[in-house]
């Protein structure tokens, strides 16, 4: 993502800077940018959104840590980072910080009547899936509770057999005009909560919402090379709006099951493979498992326990779209717990060989009792003669 300024620059604050401190600083900058303030000025209503950009991502620990790591890079693709090509969607975002919505409706100037349709609330799902699906990338079939307009009063919140009031504070606008500083800003009318009504007979079905909670299931393409703890943006699958505006989007969180055999690293994978001590002394050719079937590896002669072998680009494809992986083969020798009687004796042989101490033959019960046995008829016959 060449070309973009790095969050903590555009905030105007310290890589260290805790939440207060950017919240403060993004504080400073939208008021500073406001298009109220800067009719007609492109660029403060560019540095406007940069700064939305900027604050929803560091203001947020998960995308922080992760834009602290990758930078821009971490939100190429699946779950990219935020991009406003309306300021006005800015307000429904970041509405809050501002004490109550103190920016409101200020993008108005005017030209625009009646309240702004809000756009519907987020929702997320969960999805599990095992490593070799996460490598190949796959569709799967997610299942999530959403509330949907209700059938019984078509969104309405009222019985049939009345209707919704304008609210009387507001005059059925849903914002109420109030002043901070040198601004007339528009906020969300405190009476009705910004539907611009009031419901003096709720409907049964849905107790006046206008929503009603259904089951649903999507079909979900998720990409190659994901990783644990990720999420895919299923854009329009939220909540309807409850004035008419865009539906939410709906988050599918991934979560990626351990592997028997393979440790994930990023993009890398991590195999601690089994050896005998004559293959890392003599040298072989052994068979090592990766996600797309056995593969053979060479073990040189005089190979060291713990040496690493990479067998490029049989990895887990890099979502962030920079390649594919390597699997990294560590040896281990796998010291067997018996062994065999002829076994036994050509490692003792070996041991002469390196002139090396090792434990002696520990013998068998059977053989202790015989031995015992016999010690005692020598002593028995020496003591009678």
């Amino acid at each position: 993502m060449a070309g973009k300024r790095d969050y903590y620059e555009v905030l105007e604050v310290a890589r260290s800077a805790d939440e207060r401190e950017i919240a403060a600083a993004y504080r400073k900058l939208a008021i500073k940018n406001h298009p109220d303030s800067n009719p007609d000025d492109e660029e403060a209503t560019e540095r406007f959104k940069a700064a939305a950009e900027a604050y929803e991502v560091l203001s947020d620990p998960e995308k922080r840590g992760r834009y602290d790591q990758f930078g821009h890079a971490a939100f190429e693709g699946a779950g990219g980072a935020p991009h406003y090509a309306d300021v006005s969607e800015i307000f429904e975002v970041f509405g809050d910080i501002f004490g109550g919505g103190i920016f409101g409706d200020m993008f108005s100037g005017g030209s625009r009547q009646g309240r702004r349709a809000r756009r519907g609330e987020n929702i997320k799902c969960q999805l599990t899936l095992n490593l070799e699906e996460a490598a190949a990338g796959v569709t799967k079939t997610v299942q999530f509770d959403r509330r949907q307009t209700c059938k019984h009063c078509n969104g309405s919140g009222a019985s049939p057999e009345s209707k919704p009031q304008p609210c009387v504070r507001c005059g059925g606008q849903g914002q109420v005009v109030q002043q901070a500083g040198i601004l007339h800003v528009q906020t969300v009318c405190p009476n009705c909560g910004g539907a611009g009504q009031r419901i003096t007979d709720p409907c049964a079905g849905c107790e006046g919402a206008g929503l009603e909670t259904q089951q649903v299931r999507l079909e979900i393409a998720i990409p190659a090379g994901i990783e644990d703890g990720m999420r895919v943006r299923l854009t329009g699958e939220g909540e309807p709006s409850p004035s008419g505006g865009p539906p939410g989007d709906c988050y599918c969180f991934v979560n990626v099951r351990e592997h028997s055999l393979f440790e994930r690293n990023g993009p890398d994978l991590i195999l601690r493979f089994p050896v005998t001590y004559t293959q890392v002394v003599l040298g072989a050719v052994v068979e090592v498992p990766t996600l797309a079937g056995r593969e053979e590896l060479k073990i040189p002669a005089g190979t060291q326990i713990g040496d690493v072998f990479r067998l490029r680009g049989r990895g887990m494809r890099d979502p962030r779209g920079r390649g594919i992986g390597d699997l990294i083969v560590q040896i281990f020798v796998d010291v067997p717990k018996k062994v065999s009687g002829r076994h036994e004796e050509v490692l003792r042989e070996l041991a002469d060989l390196e002139k090396v101490n090792v434990s002696l033959q520990q013998k068998s019960f059977l053989e202790k009792l015989r031995d015992y046995f016999v010690h005692n008829e020598e002593s028995t016959a020496q003591v009678e003669n």
